[in-house]
């Protein structure tokens, strides 16, 4: 399929599923508990409610064909593309590797787009707005779906970016592109990239600071080198690439850094606050301040859930704060010396939350991989190809743990 063809295709389908939701008096909006699935959810709700249709907006980590057939019209935001068993009249908009066949169903990898890097759930929702009347104010938000998901900033995402900043809703800059209200606190809370030897220390980054303030200004020539060194013999050029580059500024969102937001919204969908979450992006001012204290001590945890992870030995970690596996991962595969996937598992209740990231270049398919050893130990896996997460029952984690072991070896 053309690039024209496949860009025509997805904004036929996306124009669809919006004339389809246009016909409902109310309807059931579902989002995935992440940064592009309450994005992804808060956009289509943004939407509906300015046509005038009652919405009801809900934050999962998951959704099963059981809660959603026989229902209103629904919405899935984030998920749905990979359950082969949706009823038909089910919507849903998403990027993940597709198994759903009903009619109405947007998704970038439908139309021959690549939903890895250059369209998020947020992007595809943000397109099916655009068929709802002038919502252009939402593309930040479609921005959060690019990087909660760490996508890149090219092919439709690049389109979409642009848009924002011709119409002024994103303004392009260059600094620290990490969660965090001052310098010290993107430092000591650094976790994507990890700061070796900084993230979590608050001594450590309170001397840093101090050291690299000069008459009242940080000396970011200063501060980058000093990071760049601790982080050198430790970590890899990705991770030390990402303490510097490309930031965006959001003029409608409740917290304009567009880095920050995503960390916030997705630490509260992470901790069940996604309600929280998704009243920033409908621009509730209420709870800004609560919501950045949840994502400050979310990104604590995933830090010391490194910390202790790290002593691990193979491609499997184990930690104890099932909130965190996700986070973990990414810091695990994305920030130190390690080319081989990985996962990173912890128990909650009956059953065990793994996330399992690889770098790409091992031809080790994760969305695939996590769907059948899941099944196979009767869970439920999915993803993509190299971000994975699945739920194992408690009796056969073992039985996955060395499966995992045995493909990765």
């Amino acid at each position: 399929m053309t690039t024209d063809a496949a860009a025509n295709k997805l904004d036929t389908d996306a124009g669809d599923l919006a004339a389809h939701l246009e016909t409902q008096d109310y309807v059931e909006v579902y989002g995935h508990h992440d940064a592009d699935g309450i994005a992804a959810a808060s956009i289509i709700t943004h939407a509906l409610l300015r046509t005038g249709t009652n919405v009801r907006l809900r934050i999962s980590p998951r959704v099963s064909p059981d809660e959603v057939q026989g229902t209103d019209a629904v919405v899935l935001c984030d998920f749905g593309s990979g359950l082969a068993d949706l009823s038909d009249d089910v919507m849903v908009i998403d990027h993940h590797i597709p198994q759903f066949e009903g009619r109405y169903h947007v998704n970038p990898r439908l139309c021959g787009i690549d939903g890895e890097r250059n369209l998020s759930a947020a992007g595809a929702a943000y397109m099916v707005a655009q068929h709802m009347g002038d919502n252009r104010d939402l593309v930040g938000l479609a921005m959060l779906g690019m990087i909660g998901d760490g996508q890149a900033i090219e092919g439709k995402n690049l389109e979409l970016v642009d848009e924002g900043i011709a119409q002024n809703y994103i303004v392009p800059g260059r600094g620290i592109p990490l969660f965090g209200r001052d310098v010290h606190e993107k430092v000591y809370c650094a976790a994507a990239p990890y700061i070796h030897g900084f993230s979590g220390n608050e001594d450590a980054v309170t001397a840093l600071v101090e050291e690299t303030t000069v008459r009242g200004e940080t000396d970011y020539d200063l501060l980058l080198s000093r990071l760049v060194l601790a982080m050198g013999p430790v970590q890899n050029d990705t991770a030390m690439t990402g303490i510097w580059g490309d930031t965006w500024d959001l003029q409608r969102g409740m917290i304009r850094d567009a880095h920050s937001l995503a960390a916030v919204i997705n630490a509260c969908g992470k901790t069940g606050h996604g309600g929280l979450g998704a009243s920033l992006c409908l621009r509730s001012t209420a709870s800004v301040d609560e919501a950045w204290e949840i994502a400050r001590e979310y990104r604590l945890r995933v830090i010391e859930a490194v910390k202790t992870a790290t002593t691990a030995t193979g491609p499997v970690y184990v930690v104890d704060d099932p909130d965190v596996v996700s986070g973990a991962a990414d810091v695990l595969a994305g920030d130190l010396l390690n080319a081989a996937p990985l996962a990173v598992m912890a128990p909650r209740g009956e059953n065990w939350s793994v996330s399992a990231r690889s770098a790409g270049k091992t031809g080790c398919n994760l969305a695939e991989l996590m769907a059948t050893l899941a099944a196979e130990c009767g869970g439920v896996g999915g993803g993509h190809a190299t971000r994975g997460g699945a739920k194992i029952p408690a009796e056969t984690i073992e039985a996955f743990k060395n499966g995992f072991m045995e493909v990765c070896a």
